[in-house]
């Protein structure tokens, strides 16, 4: 492949249009004669439903219908399967968790209306569709709903206890599977020889999905065919096309879904929400088009969610420190439905990360309880995995009086152990580990730190630096389909299943491509986001994108430069072994001939493809079903100041040493790597979804309560560095680069916090740390020693 693109910093081409206000999103859609849906929710965590009266709202001005979950069933449809159980990581015809301690794994649909029994507060029980949005949010009021109240549970731990609230029949303690993975009797006989066991918890927090966009969807139905259209920004239309057309009973192609440009997904828009599929069939009921557009509270009430995991960690080590096993119980809270157990299987796959550990175990357990679902976000179940291994290595230095880098330095797996297999069955064939974390202390000047930290003190400040290494498991769904068409005019459009969500494919696609076909950046058009043309595909999560797009993009550009140099030969009514292929045009030896893509296609639809002359279109298409395993990692260190006044914490400075394999475009890995900092920051120090744990009231439901990371708080000095030791699992040599930015950084923030406070507190900080938790960790600290 002529690499002119491929390697370079390339602006992105999209970006012109979308920070011109040029982009379409769901809501700048309409369709003529639409009507506007508005839900009615559920005000308490978990009640029973007695009766619905809709009489009133029924009656209310531009009113056209009043839908409840009973209609919905009357119907004769069903709810929406999840198949939260992931496919395995390697195993992609398997699922991940095949037994459950508990006898079964629990699944249960998700009707879009709730029928009897809400188990979490906003949970859509009503959907009223009126002539506009204001009249139908003005109907929704007057929908009278008799709950009788039941107890509610919103904490996993607490959810498994005998006799907690029970949300569904099937899932005793609340459990909708419990699964021990790893070699268990191995580690049990590390633990045993071991010199030091060292054991702590951790708590990483429930995290709100707030991308810029609320969600939105519009649907209608044509009476006519029986086809359906769903309108509505997502992570991947072929997802959301198989599930809402099994919920519906109809077959796929009697659905089309499109989702336009999408203001970000992170994860949970990878799922269907109820919301969409009411869309729809409300278009149905009222025989005209319905749409509905979230606004910010109902998005923190309803929109999947992410994180929320309690880790019991144990570490054993020798005399020298070496690790000699990790036993560690995982506890995922997946909300009121089964959506996605994806962040528990990955994150025990990788849970002993860069460190050659010789046996290792975990105990995972999915929970139920009365708060909204959820599912994968951004790096779903890596972060939490980092957090846990970086802090207890810190956390073990402290209690062997060992240097919490040479620690590090004795664990990390070798070069010369790779190709390594994890006792996690996870096969690494590449990764700098140990020359990661070398490159990061010198660009961080680690050394220096001590330096730093006494002339932080001389001004009152506490300055701590954390370090934390990590590699990651990208999986996701395992198919995906490309097309390659070139028209007589030269320009190449191509078809992916795939759906940006802001990752800039619609550049970093295009260099592969163009350089692929050896024709200019401006000939190629990407398509994609509407299953009318688009086949079959995973969508856009997992760090899969450029994984297995860019594999499928060099196997078909082989296909239409084999077919070119074919195609010209029968035009030329000569031998194509006399032909070469280069810079987007096929020559002859002898320099007599010559001709470019759009000359070769306008000759195939005069006269079809030589030995298919039924076709006429110079196309390629590429399909794969499978596993191109790569692992993205890195390192990042991170130094802090802490205000013991106020609890205050500034980040002076943060490195970031990622390997992404090759990066195709630099400048767009580079604004990955920002934009995961700039959510683990949120996360660290800001977000914190408060859940009454009485009631299951939520007392976090808007931007006033609920802080996400802005401008002020990415830190004053950011070094990113991009290594390159690519993979050999697929041709381009690409791990991944969206999420090595959010990966390590809660590790490294609180690793920071846990230097900053080591000759104070030793106390494990909640997170997220907001100035208000680390300032009562001094105080009791304080009231301790005296």
């Amino acid at each position: 492949m002529d690499s002119r693109l491929v390697g370079q910093p390339r602006p992105r081409a999209e970006d012109q249009r979308l920070v011109r206000g040029q982009g379409r999103y769901t809501d700048d859609m309409n369709l003529p004669g639409q009507a506007y849906g508005a839900f009615v929710r559920a005000t308490h965590a978990h009640a029973v439903i007695r009766g619905i009266d809709i009489e009133a709202a029924s009656q209310a001005p531009g009113v056209i219908a009043v839908l409840r979950g009973q209609d919905y069933l009357d119907d004769g449809l069903r709810g929406m399967d999840h198949i939260p159980n992931p496919a395995d990581a390697v195993a992609f015809k398997e699922r991940a968790f095949p037994d459950s301690l508990t006898g079964s794994v629990f699944n249960q649909r998700h009707l879009p209306l709730v029928v009897d029994r809400v188990r979490h507060v906003g949970e859509p029980i009503v959907l009223v569709v009126a002539r506009s949005a204001r009249e139908a949010r003005d109907a929704c009021e007057m929908v009278l709903i008799d709950y009788d109240p039941l107890p509610a549970v919103v904490d996993a731990v607490q959810a498994m206890d005998e006799g907690a609230p029970q949300l569904w029949d099937g899932a005793a303690r609340n459990l909708c599977f419990q699964a021990r993975v790893g070699d268990e009797a191995a580690v049990r006989e590390a633990f045993a020889r071991a010199h030091r066991v060292v054991r702590r918890e951790f708590r990483n927090s429930r995290i709100v999905n707030c991308q810029m966009e609320p969600r939105s969807a519009l649907g209608s139905f044509d009476a006519g065919s029986g086809e359906y259209l769903l309108i509505s920004g997502s992570q991947g239309v072929t997802r959301q096309q198989m599930c809402i057309a099994d919920a519906l009973g109809i077959p796929p192609a009697k659905l089309r879904v499109v989702s336009p440009d999408v203001g970000g997904g992170f994860g949970p828009r990878s799922c269907v929400n109820p919301d969409q599929l009411a869309v729809l069939w409300a278009a149905r009921r009222v025989g005209q088009p319905v749409k509905w557009t979230s606004d910010r509270n109902e998005a923190f009430l309803s929109d999947y969610q992410g994180r929320d995991q309690v880790i019991r960690a144990a570490i054993a080590f020798d005399e020298e420190g070496r690790i000699l096993g990790i036993d560690n119980e995982i506890i995922g809270n997946v909300g009121a439905h089964t959506v996605s157990y994806v962040p528990l299987a990955n994150g025990s796959r990788i849970m002993t990360t860069v460190y050659h550990v010789p046996a290792a175990t975990a105990l995972l357990s999915a929970v139920l309880t009365n708060t909204p679902p959820t599912g994968p976000y951004r790096g779903a179940g890596r972060p939490e995995a980092t957090h846990v291994m970086e802090r207890m290595l810190d956390v073990a230095a402290d209690e062997m009086g060992m240097d919490r880098i040479e620690l590090r330095r004795r664990n990390l797996i070798q070069p010369s152990q790779m190709p390594y297999r994890s006792p996690m069955g996870l096969t690494y064939d590449s990764g700098g580990f140990a020359a990661n974390m070398e490159r990061a202390l010198l660009v961080s000047q680690w050394s220096e730190a001590p330096a730093r930290k006494r002339e932080a003190q001389s001004r009152g400040k506490l300055l701590g630096t954390g370090l934390a290494n990590y590699v990651e498991s990208p999986v996701g769904a395992p198919r995906e389909r490309i097309e390659i068409t070139i028209g007589a005019d030269g320009r190449v459009d191509f078809v992916v299943g795939t759906q940006s969500t802001g990752q800039g494919h619609e550049t970093s696609f295009v260099q592969v491509l163009a350089d692929e076909l050896g024709v200019p950046f401006e000939a190629v058009t990407m398509r994609t986001g509407d299953s009318l043309f688009v086949k079959v595909g995973g969508g856009s999560h997992s760090d899969r994108s450029m994984r297995l797009v860019g594999h499928l993009l060099l196997q078909a550009g082989e296909q239409l430069r084999a077919a070119a140099l074919t195609a010209a030969a029968s035009m030329w009514g000569i031998d194509a072994q006399g032909l070469r292929y280069a810079g987007g045009r096929v020559r002859d030896e002898a320099g007599q001939r010559e001709a470019g893509l759009g000359e070769i296609a306008a000759h195939i639809e005069r006269a079809g493809m030589p030995g298919h002359p039924e076709e006429h279109r110079f196309f390629a298409a590429a399909e794969f079903n499978g596993r191109i395993a790569a692992h993205p990692t890195g390192t990042a260190v991170c130094e802090l100041e802490i205000d013991p006044e106020t609890g205050d914490v500034e980040i002076v400075r943060y490195t970031s040493i990622d390997d992404v394999g090759r990066p195709i475009n630099p400048l767009i890995v580079e604004g990955q790597v920002h934009g995961g900092l700039a959510q683990g920051i949120g996360q660290a120090f800001l977000e914190d979804y408060h859940v009454d744990p009485e009631s299951g009231q939520i007392f976090s439901g808007s931007y006033m309560d609920y802080g996400v990371a802005r401008a002020g708080a990415i830190p004053r000095r950011f070094d990113v560095e991009l290594t390159e030791d690519r993979t050999h699992g697929n041709a381009l040599g690409v791990k991944g680069g969206g999420e090595s930015g959010i990966t390590p950084a809660t590790a490294a923030i609180f690793n920071a916090l846990a230097d900053a406070l080591r000759d104070i507190t030793h106390e494990e900080l909640p997170m997220p740390a907001t100035p208000a938790a680390i300032w009562s960790a001094l105080q009791r600290a304080q009231e301790a020693r005296s």
